[in-house]
């Protein structure tokens, strides 16, 4: 049974207010200490990262009283990226907020943190979605907000929802700090593997440090005696790139069934997405045989931008349908020395990042092309250590993708139940 709830205006049960401008206060002022002065790119999760955070001079932060901080305020960006909510759980000194920001301060039949789930609900995101969508230059206005209707329950039940979506965050935030950890150990691991390798009793071998007598100095820095440098061409079967532009567009493109096409966004950084999915017609697809990816191939992306490195690897699922790479995509086939799973791994290591961007082209969008590639270096172990050095890897992998399931699962139910909870349908009292 839902709870008797009753609609408001926000702006009858909130103080809300935002400053334009700070009288010309530019970043030159920030001090080293002093009053917090928070901006969107100090919120994380709905929290504050105060270690983050500038700091103002005590005149410039009470020449604006009006938005000094409390405990049990709710803040959110009203600029650039708009709708980034936080709540103030502590306030670790005097705080304050910049002019790309707004307060919004509970004052009477309304719990902060059932307010903060209700700006982070679905009906206010999409009004925030309106906005972008509708405007050059997107802007949250203090009228939106005084206007915003919210449906009430009680005191009482807001309390009690608050505190079931509260635990949820906090799974959410643990499981997410578990998921950076894999993730460190993740690079740590592979930069050892790439650079000590594993010896004959499956273990670690020794550091250059320890064991200088186990190593060489080579172009790629020091390196295990019995390990060889070649260019990625010398340890290809073939490397291509994809089909000439007119010969595969998007007026290409079919329904389902058909031949995959395998596309930038499909190659993440050592897995393939796979939430993208197009396809072009099995007839078209003949014409483009040379452009066949096969189960287990290395896909490479020759372009990138600041979340997405240019020449990050992944390798075509083994499980997979046969596919043909997009213009963007390169494959990639070793040979007898070289194992796929291993060149992946390597294409993702720091040895390969930093050769990739020593040839990257473009501004904006950052490229590197077939020629160049092919001159990238490689440093080749044995193939059965190859192969001990992938399984190594992906027994780290297996660990972080059980997690990251169990990440995905919590969000997804986070946002279930939150609709529920926020318009009624699902009573709170069984959940506690």
């Amino acid at each position: 049974m839902s709870e008797a709830r009753q609609t408001e205006r926000l702006g009858d049960i909130c103080y809300i207010k935002a400053r334009i401008g700070w009288r010309g206060l530019s970043s030159s002022e920030y001090t080293e200490d002093g009053p917090y002065l928070i901006a969107g790119q100090h919120i994380r999760g709905g929290q504050i990262t105060w270690d983050k955070c500038d700091h103002i001079t005590e005149q410039r932060y009470l020449e604006s009283h009006e938005i000094i901080l409390r405990f049990g305020d709710v803040i959110i960006t009203k600029d650039g990226t708009i709708g980034r909510v936080a709540r103030i759980d502590d306030l670790p000194g005097d705080a304050t907020i910049n002019g790309t920001m707004m307060l919004v301060r509970p004052l009477r039949r309304l719990d902060f943190r059932y307010l903060y789930h209700i700006l982070n609900g679905r009906d206010f995101q999409k009004l925030i979605d309106d906005k972008v969508s509708g405007s050059s230059i997107p802007h949250l206005f203090q009228r939106d907000m005084v206007e915003l209707k919210v449906e009430l329950p009680s005191r009482d039940h807001q309390s009690k929802i608050a505190e079931v979506l509260d635990m949820l965050d906090k799974a959410i935030r643990e499981t997410e700090a578990v998921l950076a950890k894999l993730k460190a150990m993740k690079q740590g691991l592979l930069h050892d593997l790439l650079t000590r390798g594993i010896d004959a009793n499956g273990d670690l071998r020794p550091s250059q440090s320890e064991a200088p007598h186990l190593y060489k100095q080579t172009p790629l820095g020091w390196l295990p005696k019995e390990w060889t440098i070649f260019d990625l061409s010398e340890v290809s079967e073939s490397i291509i790139d994809g089909p000439f532009g007119s010969n595969l567009k998007t007026a290409h493109y079919v329904e389902v069934p058909g031949v995959r096409v395998v596309r930038l966004q499909n190659i993440q950084d050592g897995y393939f997405d796979d939430t993208e999915k197009a396809f072009i017609c099995e007839r078209h697809a003949a014409q483009l045989v040379r452009n066949e990816v096969m189960g287990g191939d290395v896909l490479i992306a020759s372009l990138g931008d600041d979340g997405h490195p240019v020449g990050r690897a992944c390798l075509y699922p083994p499980h997979f349908d046969p596919a043909i790479n997009k213009a963007d995509c390169f494959r990639f086939r070793g040979n007898s020395i070289c194992k796929n799973g291993y060149a992946m791994l390597y294409l993702n290591g720091a040895n390969a990042r930093r050769q990739v961007r020593g040839f990257e082209q473009g501004v904006t969008m950052k490229r590197i092309n077939l020629g160049n590639l092919r001159r990238i270096r490689i440093s080749l172990p044995s193939v059965a250590e190859q192969d001990a050095i992938e399984m190594r890897a992906v027994a780290i992998d297996a660990a972080h993708d059980n997690v990251l399931a169990e990440f995905q699962k919590l969000r997804l139910q986070k946002i279930g139940l939150m609709d529920d909870l926020l318009t009624g349908s699902t009573s709170v009292a069984p959940l506690l």
